[in-house]
């Protein structure tokens, strides 16, 4: 069955259709509003912003009697997207379980999602016996009873002294979240697997791993991004399971970047080759090493060969006086070696 999906509109009440669609999903007990909230007022001026609420959390008050797919997720998040902007191409985010249904999406629908990011998420994440223990601790004690345990995991060190009221406001949507609805999503969980389809995925992905992350691990991302067709990877350091509220400027940042970067009319006089070599000599002259591996692949796409990227970073650090010229190199030796085919 299609559970039913609560949309959560980010930009205030209105809807602004001059702006390109950008979708947001939750992590596993988490809500709309305390995940991506702070995330989403610096995505407002770029984009439509519009989340989504999981049955039993957030907004979202309803919760299937039965269990539901993953797929079926998906289905339900389209529908209420249809809703608002029928038959429109959107930008999708989604962390966690957020990031299952976006891949479930770029897999059901690959003709509505133009680029994705996904964040601390896997394209299989645990195992049936996980999923199973977690569905026994809820039937058993309620949501409240996972508060410890998900603080642990969901926050790297030293983030709730510096951002208390983040980390209370969470938690508060994790306790208050529908048993049944929780349980209903671990169970599309325990059953989602789509490793063996990842190459059928052709839209731009960006994965995001967070470095703290004990849930999601950097391997869990790499695999994404790896395995879809135009994949890249960047890790965020002092990061762990819920990157929107943990570092919302850098995942605002990398949102915009991956869905508007290459657009025409942001650079209108400069063919893909130029912007590429713009774009890694501002990467690399700033230090932003953590985009600069994305970017290289993009540059590799866009046509150039890797003697004139080894060009673009001995120019760079010639000119711009760039002491850690050496790391980009490093980062551009293991790109040319992980996409042979794109040299």
């Amino acid at each position: 069955m299609r559970p039913a999906i609560t949309a959560v509109r980010m930009t205030g009440s209105a809807q602004r259709a001059e702006l390109p669609l950008l979708v947001l999903g939750p992590s596993l007990g988490t809500s709309a509003v305390t995940l991506w909230s702070a995330a989403a007022r610096d995505l407002a001026a770029h984009f439509d912003v519009l989340a989504w609420d999981l049955p039993g959390h957030g907004y979202n008050r309803s919760v299937p009697e039965e269990p539901f797919t993953m797929a079926e997720l998906a289905a339900g998040v389209l529908t209420v997207v249809d809703e608002i902007r029928p038959g429109e191409v959107f930008d999708y985010a989604g962390d966690s379980v957020g990031g299952c249904v976006g891949l479930q999406l770029l897999l059901d629908a690959p003709d509505r999602v133009d680029t994705a990011v996904l964040l601390c998420t896997g394209a299989r994440i645990g195992d049936e016996s996980t999923w199973a223990d977690r569905v026994a601790q809820v039937r058993a004690s309620g949501t409240p009873v996972l508060v410890g345990a998900s603080a642990e995991r969901w926050f790297a060190p030293g983030f709730a002294d510096r951002d208390p009221e983040t980390v209370s406001s969470i938690l508060h949507a994790l306790q208050d979240a529908d048993d049944l609805g929780y349980v209903r999503v671990c169970e599309a969980l325990a059953s989602f697997d789509v490793r063996d389809r990842l190459g059928d995925i052709g839209s731009p992905v960006l994965a995001v791993a967070g470095a703290d992350d004990p849930v999601t691990t950097t391997e869990h991302l790499t695999a994404i991004a790896t395995g879809v067709r135009r994949g890249a990877l960047v890790e965020l350091a002092d990061t762990s399971h819920l990157a929107p509220a943990e570092r919302p400027a850098e995942v605002a940042a990398l949102i915009r970047r991956h869905a508007l970067g290459t657009e025409p009319d942001m650079t209108p006089g400069l063919d893909p080759r130029s912007r590429s070599i713009v774009t890694l000599t501002a990467l690399i002259a700033r230090g932003h090493h953590e985009e600069l591996a994305m970017h290289l692949r993009a540059a590799l796409r866009n046509g150039l060969t890797v003697d004139e990227i080894k060009e673009v970073i001995l120019q760079s650090a010639s000119y711009g006086g760039v002491p850690d010229a050496e790391a980009a190199f490093r980062i551009a030796q293991q790109v040319v070696e992980e996409a042979p085919a794109e040299q």
